[in-house]
């Protein structure tokens, strides 16, 4: 951070207020403030650092994590604001702070009891999503509930505890229509963006999909993301309104909305502790659902080894808890056993991935097979499952609005009515990576994929990620691509080429 060359601040101040700093401190959705430790408020309050504290600004209140400085680029009489605190409290600079020790949390001995292995009721839940929502508990709280959910597996009394106290703490959508369909994958494979081209089948066939997705998690795009590099994702729930009355159908980020804000702090926590808890996962899944007013959903299960669900028997468990727990929210689902063993798709990163859905959509000889063919199916299941097609008839149905064309009439209208279609960007480094020998593809290992195509800069940089070249069975020749890294700089391509080099096994190729 630059030196401030201000005197010092020497003035006698009000021990009781301190005045707002915009520090412009990007810190996710941690709200921070940063004081001196020699400052009045820290001395009469007893306040050290990692402390959580109560911050007052007229009217709006926040609890955010304190940390100290002894340096006099911030003088006595000020307090720093991260940007998540600095917007919850609507601050403008110089405002009076008021800032003194935060209130307990009695929330927080739920999640202690949750750590010693004891089961939690509906109302220990509600008590902590909460409080979470609120902003009230700390990345250490986060943590530890995360942790304590996943040591020992949520059961399904406590997954629709969960899933409830979701739905309670966020924003919810009514429609009309007695009917709402939604589709959902749980991930894992990379590449496999069939989301817009079912969102498009489904409302060009008549159907209502007020479709909200996520960002990226652990994998090198989400839906969201991707849908971002075509037109405008972050719509309020009036835009969603107007954008479903007109087509049937959007493509949204539902972290705009705040449909499930509690989930989306917590997402944030499982990334950086690469957890992704069964429990959890249902609850991430349905709350948001539930809240977008959705009566029918198919749920999309990839099964492979390095998929996220790695057997059978793990996804039939999954199903089978996700099929509960939604019934008992009057949710009708359909879940799907897809094939995880390889990527989806020929793009793996935001705007490669988009490539590919217009391609399918557009009808191009160039469209991948597999990614046209599984948008097929989900969406066919979803006719039969809202019953607008007989059982076997759903794919040939959305076969036809695909061939037809009234599907990407109907994306193209969804754009528009979102803010208009754009074309996605283009890296400006690209390089291949080649196979060291020659034979046939047996494996390719879809967690390593994922990581390299992070480190080409995927999400963040919506241009980069990768181009798949083979797929399992492909014969490949010594020297021949594999794929194509993508990113903004030579320095991205290096980084990821080292990973490669250091993980050989990403494809395994045999004579």
């Amino acid at each position: 951070m630059a030196q401030d060359t201000r005197p010092m601040d020497t003035r006698p101040h009000d021990t009781g207020t301190l005045t707002a700093r915009r520090l412009k401190w990007h810190a996710q959705d941690e709200a921070i403030i940063l004081m001196r430790t020699d400052c009045p408020v820290c001395r009469s309050e007893g306040l050290t650092s990692r402390t959580r504290v109560l911050v007052s600004c007229g009217d709006k209140q926040v609890v955010a994590s304190l940390h100290q400085t002894e340096d006099d680029w911030l003088s006595l009489s000020e307090a720093g604001l991260s940007e998540a605190a600095w917007t919850r409290l609507g601050a403008e600079p110089g405002a009076a702070l008021e800032v003194t020790h935060a209130p307990t949390l009695p929330s927080l001995s739920d999640v202690r009891r949750r750590m010693t292995g004891k089961r939690l009721s509906r109302d220990a839940f509600d008590r902590i999503i909460s409080d979470i929502a609120e902003g009230s508990y700390s990345d250490v709280h986060l943590a530890a509930f995360v942790s304590a959910c996943s040591t020992l597996k949520l059961d399904i009394d406590e997954m629709t505890s969960l899933t409830g106290a979701m739905v309670k703490v966020g924003e919810q959508l009514a429609w009309d229509q007695e009917m709402i369909v939604d589709k959902h994958c749980v991930g894992g494979l990379p590449g496999n963006r069939t989301t817009p081209i079912v969102v498009a089948i489904l409302s060009s066939l008549g159907l209502t999909i007020p479709k909200t997705s996520s960002r990226a998690i652990t994998s090198p795009a989400g839906t969201a993301d991707t849908m971002e590099t075509l037109t405008r994702v972050d719509l309020s729930l009036a835009d969603i309104r107007r954008v479903v009355a007109a087509e049937g159908g959007c493509l949204a980020w539902g972290g705009a909305v705040q449909l499930s804000p509690a989930d989306d702090i917590l997402i944030r926590i499982e990334r950086a502790l690469d957890i992704d808890a069964e429990g959890q996962l249902i609850a991430s899944v349905l709350s948001k659902k539930i809240a977008a007013g959705a009566t029918h959903v198919v749920l999309d299960l990839p099964v492979g080894p390095t998929a996220k669900l790695r057997g059978t028997p793990e996804a039939r468990a999954l199903a089978q808890h996700m099929t509960i727990v939604a019934g008992g929210f009057g949710v009708k689902t359909k879940c799907v056993f897809s094939d995880g063993l390889q990527p989806v798709g020929r793009g793996i990163g935001p705007a490669l991935e988009a490539w590919d859905v217009l391609r399918v959509l557009q009808g191009s000889k160039s469209a991948p097979p597999d990614l046209r063919q599984r948008a097929i199916s989900l969406a066919g299941t979803a006719l039969e499952l809202a019953g607008h097609a007989k059982n076997d008839t759903g794919v040939a149905i959305a076969q036809e609005a695909l061939a037809s064309g009234s599907a990407w009439a109907k994306f193209q209208a969804i754009c528009a009515a979102q803010g208009g279609l754009r074309e996605p960007p283009r890296a400006a480094q690209t390089a291949p990576l080649t196979a060291t020998h020659s034979g046939k593809v047996k494996i390719i290992d879809n967690r390593k994929l994922s990581r390299l195509a992070k480190l080409a800069g995927a999400p963040e940089r919506p241009a980069a990620g990768l181009t798949l070249h083979k797929r399992l069975g492909d014969e490949v020749a010594s020297g021949e691509p594999l794929v194509t890294i993508h990113a903004e700089a030579a320095g991205e391509i290096a980084y990821a080429m080292d990973y490669a080099t250091a993980n050989s096994d990403i494809f395994t190729i045999e004579a």
